[in-house]
């Protein structure tokens, strides 16, 4: 007869699973993505190392799954805040106002998802989440440009330049600090969402509506999964 797993110990199995990207989570934010290694990663999840290398054969199948968590999470965020818009345009500045808002409550972890300088391989698993994010901001600026409000552009070239662009002011090594003033992270987020509205060919009035009355997603700690982040308001653009 063969052995069928219980309901008690398919939750235990993934509640180890997720005990085991938390602490990948908790290692990133807190020292950066090379400091994701087996012991340690064991070690704060209260479980030993063997028993981490039964769900990952290695670090960098640890920092896959990390990666796969987070950006289900922060792609997900994106979505129901764009898609609770009242417009292609509304919904394009509600999904960079939530993909900065959250980079930014999450700066040392979004780091070292995207940008931190790693291996190769480590650079290869990472590569999904920006994909992501790109993908999410490609299909927002195919709407707009299909409800003709944006000008006509190429969106493999235009997605990728504006996604990088926002890395790079959120959490690229030249980007202004924030620290933890939620003044400051207001105006960045703001600032970058200005900027991409006006890169892909909003004009400035325009843009400038469109970011006040984004609202911005509640703040929440690493880990915590969203599920009312802010939407945009007002008439239909």
């Amino acid at each position: 007869m063969a052995y069928r797993r219980t309901e008690n110990v398919i939750r235990r199995l993934a509640a180890r699973h997720d005990a085991i990207i938390a602490a990948a989570a908790a290692l990133a934010t807190e020292a950066g993505i090379n400091a994701v290694q087996i012991g340690p990663v064991a070690e704060r999840a209260g479980i030993a190392a063997g028993t981490v290398y039964r769900y990952f054969p290695s670090k960098t199948d640890v920092i896959a799954a990390l990666v796969e968590s987070v950006s289900e999470r922060e792609i997900g965020a994106m979505q129901r805040a764009a898609d609770a818009a009242p417009g292609p345009l509304s919904a394009l500045a509600a999904a960079i106002t939530t993909l900065a808002a959250r980079a930014l409550s999450q700066r040392k972890l979004t780091f070292a998802l995207v940008a931190e300088p790693v291996e190769a391989a480590l650079d290869e698993a990472r590569l999904t989440f920006r994909a992501a994010i790109v993908a999410e901001i490609g299909k927002r600026l195919s709407a707009a440009m299909k409800g003709r409000q944006l000008p006509a552009q190429d969106i493999a070239v235009a997605a990728p330049a504006l996604v990088g662009a926002l890395i790079e002011g959120l959490v690229g090594p030249l980007a202004a600090s924030t620290g933890e003033d939620a003044l400051k992270m207001h105006d960045a987020v703001q600032t970058l969402t200005l900027f991409a509205l006006r890169a892909v060919g909003v004009v400035d009035a325009h843009a400038r509506g469109l970011v006040v009355q984004t609202r911005m997603p509640v703040r929440e700690r690493v880990g915590q999964d969203d599920r009312q982040p802010g939407q945009p308001a007002g008439a239909k653009r």
